[in-house]
């Protein structure tokens, strides 16, 4: 690895006394890591704070957290082995190595799902009267109910697929459950394929078989009998197959790699490459096939002939497979066993004003999602496009969600008067298509819609507001600017923790009129005043602040690094992490997710510390800090990532005001004490549940703060 250079001598001279720190001994696999994560995730579905629907919801998420890491990760592995690229990573590990422990842990962890559905979840459900009951455990007046149900919701929306000489192999969709089915034909075995319809719920309530006598008592719920679609499927295959003996049918499911390949310098109309390459995700190569247990050995080893499946990618597990539908029991009419409904807190200082302008003009404004609401965003948008004295409007747009408020006031905002530019990120993975969607609307409706910078994905979260404001002679213009560390989406700021902040400042206003001219026109804008910015000076600024603290500790200041982000894999940054512990700085780090550096090695990194937070609500802030009297505190979009340092549009914002810096020291030090949802990583690359001390009651850093604001 090739080191920058560095001021002085003292730091190369410390870690010569140690050890290379390029060694492949001090850095954790990345992929181990979010493999590690997703664990992290799982174990909150055996944890009864939890209400138990939403332990049910848990386990969805860590299956379709691994769908979408075969999806973009493991087939990216896959494609460096087929090529025979040697990819070195930084704990020295070949794509070969990788893939090998990907298979054997995602064995392990599959097993571990099934073992928490089967042993916890259902049983725990069932006492609730919830019940998931086998079709064949069904009585044969409900299977005769479900039968009527099949033939007028199910069989006309199915297509049998024969496979044989004349019928070849079809094509099996991303992520779709299909059935498929030994047929007996005069001795022959014929072979047919069903897709599983998405179209239709998963879990499908059983017809009751007569009328309650009466309403439940107060507190008492009815009992709910589900059955999984595919089970309601098999158990009418002679309506698909008349006259035909059916021998078995087993489940399966394949998964595609879905990761987007553009050239852009090459693609004239973005928009349209996009689409293009959209029609192929579906038909990607396929990267991984679970299949059911009962699946005789040689059907697994025909279909994963024909799908062309690397041997070691192929699993199987017992039923249920596609665990991800599993989301769909927190639709059921059980709030008692959710979580209570949130009520996000508005601040005083918008909630006294005239409007969100006047409040910033009070000072900046600093909020904390889920905990504050996401109303003020939106008003701050909705309220620029209402407003006759507001010139333009300037926007990034990143993921919005469906049915998008913000995107519904910006199509408004458009007049004579009022300039709109918004940046859409079209390689948002996974929501490339809606993207695409919102895209074509504004531009129908006379909006400026640009797409960013060729070879950079555009992650930064800015809306700029110019505003003719002071009247009299000289009438002046004000610009507001709104940053955040998450997305313009009002659903997921419900459950994702983030960060926005309002503010006035002309520097900020300056810097954020340069980076949307850096965005949409041929601006060579390289310096900003006070925002951090991806590609350009973000990496250098990072390097020099991690350093100055180094410096201070050589000189016996007081010193102190703490850092909040999703992950944290960028090389150069944590050889500066290295020497700044070594250096003597008291560094800790909240990292959800991935976390490639090793905290407590003797020697290099025995002042780290590292905890990963998972819970209620996805830590999705970052938020950096520098120092200890007077401490510099940065937040954003941004994560310590190559991608994000190199390849994205990123910008991080200082908070200016003591009140707010004071409020980011208290969540830190909040988030350190946690002991209900919090894991330490330790030396060795794994992570240790944290517990209160004998005694002591667990501190739940997200239950305090919906109880009491920052």
């Amino acid at each position: 690895m090739q080191k920058e250079t560095r001021t002085g001598g003292s730091e190369l001279s410390i870690a010569e006394k140690t050890t290379s720190l390029s060694d492949p001994s001090l850095y954790i696999n990345r992929e181990l890591s979010w493999l590690g994560f997703n664990e992290r995730v799982l174990a909150q579905a055996r944890d009864d704070r939890h209400p138990l629907l939403e332990r049910a919801r848990f386990v969805s998420i860590s299956e379709t957290n691994l769908d979408e890491f075969f999806m973009i990760r493991v087939s990216g592995l896959q494609q460096q082995v087929v090529a025979e690229l040697p990819n070195p990573v930084p704990d020295g590990m070949t794509p070969e190595e990788q893939l090998g422990r990907v298979y054997e842990h995602t064995e392990r962890f599959l097993a571990e799902q099934r073992q928490i559905l089967s042993e916890e979840l259902l049983p725990a459900l069932d006492e609730q009267g919830i019940k998931i009951i086998p079709h064949d455990g069904l009585s044969k007046r409900e299977q005769r109910e479900l039968r009527g149900m099949f033939a007028r919701e199910i069989l006309p929306i199915l297509t049998p697929l024969a496979i044989d000489p004349a019928h070849p192999f079809p094509h099996i969709s991303n992520l779709s459950l299909n059935l498929l089915v030994v047929i007996g034909d005069g001795g022959r075995e014929l072979m047919a394929r069903i897709k599983v319809p998405t179209t239709i719920r998963r879990f499908l309530k059983v017809p009751p078989t007569q009328e309650p006598e009466a309403a439940p008592a107060p507190g008492k719920h009815e009992e709910i009998k589900l059955v999984r679609v595919e089970e309601v499927i098999a158990a009418n295959l002679d309506e698909l197959f008349p006259g035909k003996e059916i021998l078995s049918r087993h489940v399966f499911q394949v998964t595609r790699n879905a990761d987007l390949v553009i050239e852009e310098d090459e693609a004239s109309d973005l928009l349209q490459a996009i689409e293009d390459e959209l029609e192929g995700r579906w038909f990607g190569q396929s990267v991984r096939l679970v299949v059911a247990d009962s699946m005789p050995k040689e059907l697994r080893g025909w279909l994963t002939e024909n799908l062309g499946v690397d041997a070691g990618s192929v699993f199987a597990v017992p039923e249920p497979l596609g665990l991800g539908d599993l989301e769909e029991l927190t639709h059921l009419d059980r709030g008692d066993l959710l979580y209570p409904p949130l009520t996000p807190r508005v601040p005083s200082e918008i909630r006294t004003s005239r409007s969100i302008t006047s409040a910033i003009r009070q000072g900046d404004v600093l909020l904390y999602h889920p905990y504050d609401s996401f109303a003020p965003v939106v008003e701050f948008v909705r309220a620029a496009a209402a407003d006759p004295d507001v010139l333009a409007v300037k926007q990034t747009l990143y993921r919005v969600g469906s049915n998008s408020p913000i995107i519904e006031a910006l199509k408004g905002a458009r007049d004579e008067q009022t300039q709109v530019a918004v940046l859409v990120e079209l390689k948002a993975r996974f929501d490339e298509e809606p993207n695409i969607v919102w895209a074509r609307q504004l531009e129908a409706r006379g909006v400026h819609v640009a797409y960013g910078i060729v070879g950079f994905k555009t992650h930064a979260k800015m809306c700029l507001v110019v505003r003719r404001e002071g009247g009299g002679e000289q009438p002046g213009l004000r610009r507001y600017v709104h940053m955040g560390t998450g997305n313009y989406n009002p659903g997921t700021s419900r459950v994702y923790t983030d960060f926005s902040y309002f503010t006035d400042d002309p520097r900020i206003a300056e810097d954020g009129t340069d980076l949307f001219n850096y965005l949409t026109g041929y601006s060579e804008q390289e310096d900003f005043h006070e925002l951090l910015v991806a590609p350009l000076t973000m990496r250098r600024r990072f390097v020099e602040l991690i350093r100055e603290e180094a410096e201070k500790a050589r000189g016996g200041e007081p010193v102190r690094i703490s850092f909040k982000m999703n992950n944290l894999t960028d090389p150069s940054i944590i050889e500066e992490l290295y020497l700044a512990s070594q250096a003597g700085v008291k560094i800790e780090m909240i990292i959800r997710g991935i976390c490639c550096l090793k905290p407590g090695l003797s020697g290099i990194s025995e002042n780290i510390r590292v905890v990963s937070l998972v819970g209620r609500f996805l830590e999705h802030a970052r938020a950096f800090a520098f120092g200890a009297d007077d401490e510099q505190i940065y937040l954003g979009s941004a994560d310590l990532m190559q991608r994000n340092l190199d390849r994205r549009i990123e910008t991080l914002f200082p908070l200016r005001e003591d009140r707010h810096r004071e409020k980011i020291r208290r969540l830190f030090d909040l988030q350190l004490a946690d002991t209900a949802n919090a894991w330490e990583l330790n030396p060795e690359g794994s992570y240790v549940r944290l517990r209160p001390k004998e005694g002591e009651e667990p501190l739940d850093s997200q239950a305090i703060l919906l109880e009491e604001p920052l």
